[in-house]
């Protein structure tokens, strides 16, 4: 167990690489019946979520995987008022979701609760637009849900989901691509996190693979920087039903009415932008 002026850290054997922070205390620690979530408080990153050894999220840098995950998405779909989460038990992305005024419902599927309830004991900000009366919070299995879910009835999803280990396995695999293909209505958008540029590219490449088999017209992965994560950089890739993903509600994102820490339009502008690696590797596996 670390102690108080410890460290912790998460090591990243294959890429020979880790990442640390000074631990000033332990605040939680929960075996729930999915996986162990750890909390410590931080010399400089406020409270921090671990999950089965796995940095989950800091108070310092949340707001950039929050806002990528959720508001690109939003502004990109012309008109998105049915969304669902998938996974987000910390309920960052869920609050995101809520500024914008013309979304109507949001239902946000994580299996663990455990996850959301020590994100309202330890970090209350994300968990602050919970009781909005558009929002419903289920504790079940989402695979299951979109499996179920009626044909058009969503607009957007968003996959907030852990790296694809254990109960994240299934939602990086094709039948669940196609379960949400089927679940979008005309030009209905899905969005997932797709890990580290760097570490990852096989992870990426297979995701724009079989979201496109599974029948998406287009599919695109934002670049953001993650300080927490491996490699301090994050992708989320997007898949649209229909349509383009190359433009976007310009002047609706500057004129939105709420502020953003990170995001803005010329961020999603910059976001688009392909690193020459990545446009090989992709053009190769769509090739295959």
């Amino acid at each position: 167990m670390l102690q108080p002026n410890e460290w912790f850290t998460e090591i990243v054997e294959d890429e020979g690489s880790a990442f640390s922070l000074r631990v000033t205390s332990k605040l939680h620690e929960e075996q729930t019946p999915y996986q162990l979530i750890e909390v410590y408080a931080t010399a400089g990153f406020g409270n921090l979520m671990v999950i089965d050894g796995f940095v989950m999220l800091t108070s310092r840098e949340n707001f950039l995987y929050h806002e990528m995950m959720s508001h690109p998405a939003l502004f990109t779909h012309t008109d998105p008022r049915r969304v669902c989460i998938i996974g987000g038990g910390d309920c960052g992305t869920l609050r995101e979701v809520l500024r914008h005024p013309g979304v109507e419902s949001v239902v946000q599927i994580d299996i663990d609760e455990g996850v959301t309830r020590a994100a309202e004991c330890f970090f209350p900000e994300l968990t602050a637009a919970n009781r909005d009366p558009r929002a419903r919070l289920l504790f079940a299995d989402g695979i299951r849900w979109v499996q179920e879910a009626a044909p058009g009835s969503l607009d957007l999803i968003i996959v907030d989901s852990t790296d694809p280990v254990g109960p994240a396995v299934g939602l990086f695999s094709g039948d669940f691509y196609r379960d949400c293909e089927r679940a979008l209505a005309p030009g209905g958008i899905l969005v997932q996190q797709s890990e580290s540029p760097l570490y990852h590219m096989h992870i990426l490449t297979q995701m724009h693979v079989e979201m496109r088999r599974a029948g998406f017209a287009d599919t695109r992965s934002l670049f953001f920087p993650q300080a927490v994560y491996p490699s301090g950089w994050m992708t989320a890739t997007m898949a649209r039903n229909g349509g383009s993903l190359d433009q976007f509600r310009v002047e609706d994102v500057r004129a939105k009415p709420f502020e953003t820490q990170y995001y803005n339009a010329e961020i999603h502008h910059a976001a688009l932008a392909q690193p020459e690696f990545f446009r090989r590797a992709l053009a190769q596996a769509l090739a295959a």
